[in-house]
């Protein structure tokens, strides 16, 4: 049984759904998480040296554990195309205890 304690959800933006996908493959082959969710579909306005951005976007919420916050961010950083990718990692404090089981087996690396 997993503690619910032990995982993230991470918001992750990318140029466009291939880009996204790409992403989405490499971090589930790695096991480095369990589940990602591409969200097409995003406006984002943002600040990007000194002015105020906009661009069309797509949204990943992936699903990791904690213990692979930094190993998720450096694969997502060496692959993704933007300088300074988003990598945002919140608390999972609850949630279905057979889904979060499920997170916690196929997250399970050798």
């Amino acid at each position: 049984m997993s503690d619910r304690n032990n995982f993230v959800l991470l918001f992750v933006t990318a140029p466009d759904g291939e880009c996204a996908e790409a992403l989405a493959r490499k971090l589930l082959d790695e096991r480095l998480v369990a589940c990602v969710n591409i969200v097409p579909g995003l406006r984002s306005l943002y600040w990007w040296e000194g002015e105020v951005q906009a661009s069309d976007e797509v949204l990943m919420l992936l699903k990791a554990r904690r213990s692979d916050i930094d190993a998720v961010t450096e694969c997502v950083c060496g692959l993704h195309p933007y300088e300074v990718p988003e990598v945002v990692a919140a608390d999972i404090s609850g949630g279905l205890r057979a889904y979060l089981d499920w997170l916690g087996a196929e997250t399970e690396r050798g």
